[in-house]
This record gives structure tokens, C-alpha cells and sequence, in this order.
């Protein structure tokens, strides 16, 4: 009698015992699936970012009078910011779905295979939208732009 009895125990304890592992398993399996939806949400925030972040910061660095253009060359729209009175400065450009940035001498062709990958975008316009304040478009969404150069705050309008 006691071994029936000690035998239905012990099965009443694996019972358990197989539960608990069972909610474990279930637990980690669900933790690792919200984690990996968290991480690819914050990848494309990031990246949908970068890609605005990164036009917004080129035009800021080249701010100088006359430095953007926007033009069009083979059926592409071009940014184009110069480098100061070099000659030399950033082209801009979407090409075959990924939006390009090349620095080279302005007013020459453009060499897709040489630029650099800013990031994947299947859209891209420009459009001056006020005087020296432009309008960029990308899938990520859209920014503005305001070229400060040229003005003056009226302290220094006084001196």
C-alpha cells in the first residue's frame, strides 16, 4: 500500500515540476519575441532618423550664401550644397532606391559607384518652398530646411 501511495506522489510532483518548466519555457520564448519586435521598432526609428538627421546636418555645415541648389541631371533631383568658394561640395541624390551623397567638384556628372550610401529611400524631392527655405521629402518623411546665411541680427545691423 505505501508504494501506490508513494508512486501517485511522485507523479503528482513531476507533474508539477514538468508545469513549472513548461510556464518557464512559455515565459523566455515570449520575452525574446517582445524583445526582438522592441529592437527592430527602435532600428527603424533610428534609421528613419538618421536619413533627416543627416540632410539636416550637411545643409547646417555648409551654410553659406548661394551654397544649396537644387537641380536636375538625367531625370535625378540633385541638393546640392557647395563647400564654401571651392568649387567642391555635396551632391545629394536618390539613384536605383538608396539616397546618395557625393563630394566632388560641382557642375560635373554624377558617379553613382563612387558615392556614399546615406540609406534606402524610393522617394526624394526638394523644392524651394520661400526664399532659402527648402522642402525634402524622403519615405522617412519630411524636413525643412532654412539657410541662415546672409542675415543679419539688427545688434549687428548697428555696429
Amino acid at each position: 500500500m505505501k508504494k501506490s501511495g508513494g508512486s501517485l506522489v511522485g507523479f503528482y510532483t513531476m507533474g508539477v515540476a514538468c508545469l513549472f518548466l513548461a510556464v518557464f519555457f512559455l515565459t523566455v520564448v515570449f520575452g525574446a519575441q517582445t524583445y526582438r519586435g522592441i529592437v527592430a521598432g527602435q532600428t527603424g526609428n533610428n534609421e528613419a532618423r538618421s536619413i533627416l538627421s543627416y540632410l539636416t546636418t550637411c545643409m547646417k555645415a555648409n551654410d553659406t550664401g548661394g551654397a544649396v541648389e537644387v537641380y536636375e541631371e538625367d531625370g535625378v533631383t540633385v541638393l546640392s550644397i557647395a563647400d564654401g568658394s571651392s568649387g567642391y561640395g555635396l551632391r545629394i541624390y536618390q539613384y536605383q532606391g538608396e539616397l546618395l551623397e557625393e563630394y566632388g567638384r560641382l557642375g560635373e556628372a554624377l558617379y553613382p559607384e563612387n558615392a556614399q550610401v546615406i540609406g534606402e529611400t524610393a522617394a526624394f524631392e526638394v523644392e524651394e518652398v520661400a526664399e532659402r527655405t527648402f522642402s525634402v521629402i524622403t519615405d522617412e518623411g519630411r524636413v525643412l530646411f532654412h539657410a541662415r546665411c546672409g542675415e543679419m541680427t539688427e545688434a549687428a545691423a548697428d555696429e
